[in-house]
Formats: structure tokens, sequence, C-alpha cells
């Protein structure tokens, strides 16, 4: 009966929508039906209204989709979310203050005179402003307005004029700043912790482990890492429209001609391509820079888009008016002043003012902050002066904004719905009986996301669709995809969702202002094109997830809140890096271990010395151990090739299984709950146990296909796998070991100026102390004894202090006892600064020699964050999906 009602939804909501109802509230309404329907049924025909639901009943769903105020009513406030607004305030403000307009007319006089230039120069614009708006609507009914008659007053093909405009209107889907990226971003976050919680599972299912290594764990996204996953994506999108429409042009030139107006190369013309082009480039960078750079989140590079294109819309209203650009220079010079002071001064802190340079940084900061606030309020005040310009903005972003969270509202309660009919098993367990593994399962849900886009808007299938499959999808360690890939393929896919026939919006907005003579046939023809030059993207992204992937982790890995170099999810590829640096440059490493070695460390502590001894010891076996994780790993290699398939095999058995497990469970619990003081019939007990009996026929039948010594070979495998482990482990545990002492020998000897100005304040302690309470004596003590601890190696200099203070907290305090022990720790002091300056003299060079050698390779994991070179190769590393379903 789940079945039933599972289908029931779908074909409510079916109905619904094709039928014109609005979305908002087709998504909720047809779950609240048959969520009602089923739980009315359950009660007049079992007893019960949760009889028919998978996952509890009605109740439950209630409780999870509506009255969870923090999973459905406050979805607008998560903080993914609060960017929609400012993206969407940005992007209509620069269609409505006619900058987009400007953009056209200038790049097609500018690329005119190519062949295909009025193409190239929509598919240039369409780019610029999915950079800036991304409003497909808005763009794509300028463009219609502005390029489309041009385009045919000058011969061009009415298909490839329309497929042109069309498919540069939906660049805005994937280019970011997009709404779509930030939607998928946030279903993601989601559907990453469900994924992480089915792979926790499937590890202790297959290995019998509690816990799962944290580097197979799913990786979570940000909006902010959607922006830079489909920033490549999006620019090998622009160079395929262009490359097509230059090719048609010189193919068939008739049907796409250079167009040569008279007096455009003048310097008036490049003056006017410098202000229109500069503006908006100069926003982009802001707004995307500030993103990759990690100077802004995306709610905050959000604001800055909005207030950006205010200030620009500000100078555009009172275009060839005296003070036009006034604003706009105003806002200049204060980000630039701005620009000043952090450069000169550093940060600026209110509450950190010591000097009076601090006081001049903040002053200057002041000045700068309130020239850009007038010069913000000034805009402000044009573009609500100026034809009403501001309220008709805000009318239109809240009206978007409120569009895209009431969908996610409906949304979120129909895939409650989907869930409690047990749709999400079921979709699941169609996708993982696909024979292919993910790849397989991954082609069957882009052709449903590509089907559905024929009749659903984006918002639709990136609320109800993602949330159903991406967990499934990520879940899977056979590909290991990220979360940023698979959201970036998705978004791609949807975007053609504008595109394709018959319901492609793009389609309808141009058609809209297309002139009589363009015929609804030539556009659908115009398209077909684009919409193979999609798929192709999709595919060269799909084949090459670095193109997705790499920015991220740069900027992940560059940034001020860069993981250590310990984090398990970095150990794989820094290690593969070391294995070839090692290959490289092995003797340089040997020969600057033993002219370590050769250092005369005599006079050091015998501990200290002794430490670095062993850690030099340490650092010698590190490379043979390197060898060793490499020959091990070629084992697991070697045997992988025919482990593999009897492992895919076994494992599919196995989940088979464990499925009729399940259902199993839930027939045996209406037998328990049959009979006369049960909720079911006595009939519906025995249908269910001889359900039971015959799941458990075919249950012993799945596992007898289980090859007999299948365990044997898991066992070898498994044993191969460990060494490789093992190796690891141990390599590990040998560099950290081998350069610690390292660390601490320099850093002791390059405190020696720090540890000899502590003399002069425990002389001035120990004339102090007589003078003092015993109480006051103890805590004068206390914080020298703290002092001398922020040097390292000193505890020889603390043992004095430590037993001076607990003298002068004892029942008896004296203070000539606590006087000569503090003489012991002065004593300690000065044999202490002896063999350190001598080792600072001595050592210390050899020592920073040793480390330049070292310090990227053996001694990489103690460093607090990669360098710069390694993490640009790890990031490189990390792009690649790494197949790691043989440990599961």
């Amino acid at each position: 009966m789940e079945l039933f009602f599972l289908l029931l939804l779908v074909v409510l909501m079916a109905i619904a929508l094709g039928s014109g109802f609005p979305v908002a509230f087709a998504l909720p309404g047809s779950a609240i039906l048959t969520i009602g329907i089923a739980a009315g049924s359950g009660y007049l025909f079992a007893g019960d209204p949760g009889a028919y639901f998978s996952h509890g009943g009605p109740s439950q769903w209630l409780s999870a989709g509506v009255t969870n105020f923090r999973g459905i009513y406050w979805e607008a406030e998560r903080d993914t979310l609060i960017a929609i607004p400012l993206f969407v305030f940005m992007g209509i403000m620069l269609q409505r203050s006619k900058i987009a307009e400007d953009l056209l007319v200038t790049m097609a006089r500018l690329f005119g005179p190519v062949p295909g230039g009025l193409g190239i120069s929509v598919v240039f614009v369409g780019a610029l402003l999915a950079a800036t708006t991304g409003i497909v609507g808005a763009t794509v009914v300028a463009m219609g307005l502005i390029s489309l008659p041009a385009m045919l007053r000058n011969k061009y093909s009415v298909p490839l004029a329309t497929g042109t405009i069309a498919a540069s209107g939906t660049l805005g889907q994937i280019i970011p700043p997009s709404i779509v990226l930030i939607i998928l971003a946030d279903q993601l976050a989601s559907a990453v912790d469900q994924a992480g919680s089915l792979r926790q599972t499937l590890y202790k299912a297959s290995t019998g482990e509690l816990s799962m290594p944290s580097d197979y764990s799913v990786v979570s996204t940000s909006a902010g890492e959607m922006f830079l996953g489909a920033f490549l994506p999006g620019l090998v999108l622009v160079g395929l429209y262009m490359l097509f429409i230059l090719g048609f042009a010189l193919m068939n030139p008739k049907s796409a001609p250079a167009v040569h107006e008279e007096g455009t190369f003048t310097r008036a013309f490049a003056g006017k391509v410098v202000l229109t082009l500069v503006p908006p480039l100069a926003l982009i960078f802001l707004v995307l820079g500030s993103i990759i750079a990690g100077v802004a989140t995306v709610n905050q590079a959000g604001a800055i888009g909005a207030v950006g294109a205010m200030v620009m819309a500000g100078y555009r209203l009172r275009d060839g008016k005296r003070g036009a650009y006034s604003p706009a220079i105003i806002a200049i010079v204060a980000l630039l002043g701005l620009a000043v002071v952090v450069s000169f001064f550093g940060s600026v802190n209110i509450k950190l003012i010591q000097t009076s340079d601090d006081v001049l940084a903040l002053i200057l900061a002041i000045i700068a902050v309130s020239l850009l606030l007038i010069a913000i309020l000034w805009s402000g005040w044009r573009t609500l002066k100026f034809e009403n310009t501001l309220r008709g903005v805000m009318v239109e972003t809240a009206k978007t904004t409120a569009l895209v969270f009431i969908i996610l509202l409906g949304a979120a309660m129909l895939t409650s719905a989907f869930r409690a009919f047990g749709g999400e098993e079921l979709v699941k367990n169609f996708l993982q009986g696909l024979p292919g593994g993910f790849w397989a399962q991954f082609l069957i849900v882009m052709l449903v996301i590509f089907i559905l886009g024929f009749f659903l808007d984006f918002i639709e299938i990136a609320v109800v669709v993602v949330p159903i499959v991406a967990p499934i999808l990520l879940a899977d360690p056979e590909a290991n995809v990220t979360a940023v890939w698979l959201g970036v393929m998705i978004g791609l896919n949807i975007q053609t969702s504008f595109l394709t026939p018959p319901f492609g919006f793009a389609l309808f907005y141009l058609r809209g202002v297309a002139p009589a003579v363009v015929k609804t046939l030539d556009m659908y023809k115009g398209v077909v094109a684009f919409i193979c030059l999609q798929l192709l993207a999709l595919g060269i992204v799909g084949l090459y997830p670095q193109l997705v992937n790499y920015l991220p982790n740069r900027s992940s890995l560059l940034s001020e809140t860069a993981p250590p170099p310990k984090n398990p999810r970095l150990q794989y590829c820094m290690e593969t890096l070391i294995y070839e640096d090692f290959q490289q440059n092995g003797d340089k490493i040997l020969s600057a271990i033993q002219s370590m070695e050769s250092v005369d460390m005599s006079y050091l502590p015998e501990d200290l010395r002794d430490d670095v001894m062993e850690g030099l010891e340490k650092a010698k076996e590190a490379l043979p151990q390197m060898e060793a994780i490499h020959s091990a790993e070629a084992d697991v290699a070697a045997a992988a090739g025919a482990y593999k398939p009897i492992h895919t095999e076994v494992r599919a058995i196995e989940r088979d299984a464990l499925r009729l497990d399940e259902r199993i469970a839930d027939l045996q619990v209406i037998v328990d709950r049959s009979g006369e003081t049960g909720i079911y019939t006595a009939a519906q007990g025995e249908r269910a146990q001889a359900r039971i009996e015959e799941l458990k026929a075919r249950h012993d039948a799945l596992m007898a296909q289980i090859p007999s010594d299948w365990k044997d070979t898991y066992a070898t495998f498994a044993k191969i796998q460990k060494a490789e482990d093992m190796a690891r482990l141990t390599y590990r545990r040998t560099v950290d070991q081998a350069y610690e002492p390292i660390l601490e020998l320099e850093a002791i000897l390059k405190s020696a100026d720090l540890v000899a100005s502590f003399k002069p304040e425990l002389e001035a302690l120990k004339a102090e102390v007589p003078t003092l309470e015993p109480k006051a004596a103890e805590e004068a003590i206390s914080a020298m004894r703290s002092r001398v601890g922020e040097a390292e190696g000193t505890s020889d200099i603390r043992d004095g202090l430590n037993e001076a203070r607990k003298i002068m907290r004892s029942r008896e305090p004296n203070a000539e006892e606590a006087v000569a022990e503090i003489d012991k720790s002065i004593a300690a002091l000065d044999a202490d600064l002896a063999w350190r300056r001598k080792g600072a003299e001595e050592i210390l060079p050899k020592l920073d020699a040793f480390d330049e050698v070292v310090a990227s390779n053996i001694g990489v994991r103690a460093q607090n964050r990669l360098p710069t070179d390694m993490a640009l190769d790890v990031a490189g590393c990390l792009s690649s999906h790494r197949d790691i379903s043989l440990s599961f």
C-alpha cells in the first residue's frame, strides 16, 4: 500500500503542476492531501492511521514536515540562503539601470567586424551579466530587445540568432554568483550529512569496524566552494559557445556576416568601451575575488555586489548630466584610502589602539569609511529619486526571493512525505540494483534530471530531486565524488531546463520580445546546437573533475584557516608527493642528515642531545619506510585486479540480502502485532508470516551465490591492504618522532635572548621577596615562573622557582630559603645561557640549512601549514576522485 500512496503523491503533484497551479502550493498541497488520505485509509481499514506508512505515521510526518520550525519555517534563515536576495537585488539593479543595455550595444560594435561578431558579443555580454546578475529572465529579455533586431537586420540566421541569445541568457545558471548554485549548496549540505551516515554504516557492515577512518568521510560544501567550483566549467561553456559561433560563421559566412561600422574604432569609442566594461569587471572582481581570496563569505560578497550595483546605477541614471560620476569617484577614493591604510598600518582595531600610529590609522579609516557611506547614500538617493528605480528593484527582489523561499518550504514538506512512504528507500534500492556501479547510477540520475528539465523549473528540481538522490551518490565509495563536483554537474544539467522545448523558460522569455518574423520553430531549431554544447561541457567536466575541484581545494589550502598538514584527508596526496621528492632528492636529504649528525652537540644537555640524535636516526629511516609504502601500494594494486570483480559481486549480493532482512523485520512487526489483541487481524499476520518465509528462502538463495572461498579471498586481500595501512602509519609516526626534536632544539636556541632577559627580573624578584607578605611573594614568584615558561627548555630554571613558591605557600613561609632557591634559578639560568648562546652561534646556522632540505618532506607534518608549492600540488591531487571501494 505504501507504493500506492507514493504513486498517488507523484500523480497529485504532476496534475497540480500540469494544470498551472502555483508550484509553491502544488508541492505542499499534494503532500498534505496524500498524507491525509493515507492516514484516513489506515484508520478505516486497519485501525491504525500509520498502517500505510513505511516510516512512522502522520504524526511523525507532521513533526518532521510541519512543526519542525528549524527545518521548515526557519528554512529561509539559514546562512547560505541569505545571499539570495542580495544577488537578486544586484542583478535587477544592473538591469533596471540599463547597464546591461550599454554592455550589449558597446560589445556588439566592438566585435562586429569579426565573423559571427554579433553572436560572440552576445555570448560575451551574457557571461558578464551572468557574473553580475544571474537573472535569466532579465538577461534574455534585455538581449532579445537590443541584440535580436540588430542581428536580424544584419542578415543573421534566425535559428542562430535566437539560439545564441537564449543560450547566453542561461549562463547565469552556472556562472557564479548564481541562485542555482546557492540552492544546490544548501541542499547538498544536508545531503552530505546523510551520505556520511550511509557510508559509515556501509563501512561497519563490510569490515566490522566501529569507526571509519576520517579520510574516507564525505566532504561537505558551501556556497563559496560551489561558486569556485563552477567558475572554470562556466568559462568552458562560454568558450564552447564562442567557438561554435565562430566556426559556424566561417563555414556559413552569409548566416553570420561580419558587421563593419564606420567610425567604430576611434578614441571616443575606446573610452566608451573602457567606461562600459571596467565597472562591471571591477564588480565581478570584488564579488568573486573576495570569495576566492577568502576575504569575504558569500553573504558578505553578496552585500558588496548589491552596494556596488547601486553605486553603478547611481551614475548611469544621471548619464550625461553634471556630477553624474561624483558618488562613484568618492567611493573609489574611499576604497583606495582603505587599501592604503591596510597596506601601511595592517588591520585597524579600535580596541587595540596603543601608539600614535594606531590613532592615525583609525582616523584615516574613519574618514575613508565615512566617504564610502556618503557615496552609497548618495547613490541610493539617486536610484530612489530617478524613475523610482530603487522601489521597483526592491519590489522585484522581494517577489523573487519570496518565490524561492516558499518553494523551499513546500519542497521540504513534499520530500518528507516522499520519505514517509518509503520513496527514498525505493530510489536507493533501484539505483543500487543497477549493473555498472556508481557511473550507471549517476547517468540514470542525470538523465532523469535532464528530462525533468523539459517540464520543471530549476528550483523544483534542485529542492525535490537533489535531496533524494544526492545522499545515495555521495555515499558511494567507488567514485568517491565530492559534493562540489556533484553540485556543479547537476547545475550544468539543470541549465538545460531553460532551453529544452517545449517548456524552456528562456524560449518563452525570448518569444515574448521577438518580432513576429521569428517563428517559434526557428527558436527551437536554434537551441538544439547549444543544448548539444551544454551536454559536451557536461561530459568534459565529468571526465575532468579537476576543473571543478581544483579552485575550492586551492582556496582552502592557501587560506588563513587552511587545514594543518596532519589533517588525515591530506595524507595520501602528501605522501605521493613526498615519495617523488625522495626519488629526486634522496641523496641530498641523506647528506643533510649526515651533516647534521657530525655537528658537535656535546655541550647540550644530555636529554636534549639524545633526543636530537635519535630524531636524526629516525629521519634516516623515513626514506626506506616511504619505499615500503610504495611497495605495499603496488602489492594492493596488483591484488586488486583479480579481487575487485569478486568484491563487487559479493557486496551487491550482501546489499540485496540486507534489504530482504529489513523487509523481513518490518513484516515480523505485523506478525507480532496481529491477533485478537493486536492492531492487525489474524489473516494479516498469516499473510505476513507466509511472506516472511518466502523472503527467507530468497535470502538463503542469495547468500548461496557467494563463492565458497570468499572469506579466504577477503582475508588475503585485507592482509595486503592492512600492510599498506601499517606502512603509512609507521612512516607518519617515524617522521613525527624525527622532526619534533629538531623543532624543539631550534626553538630553544632561538630563545637565548629571551632567556637572558629573565636574569634582571629574577634579580629584582630576589630583592623583592623579603619585603612582601607571604601571599604576595607567592604570587610574584608564580608570575615569574609563568614568565620563564614562555621560553622553550627552561625546566631547570623553573625548578628553583617551584621550590621557592612551595616555601612561601607552606605553613611556615621562610623568605631566606625562598631567596636561596631563586639563587639556584639564577645559577641555572647562567649555565643554561652559556650553552644556548654557543649553540645559537654554532648549531643554529647548520640547523637552518638542514631545515631547508627536510622541512617540506620529513618535517612537513610538523609545520603549521603546507608550503605554498606543496599546497598547490596537493590541491591538484585532491581534485581527482580516488576509488576507495575496496576498503568497504
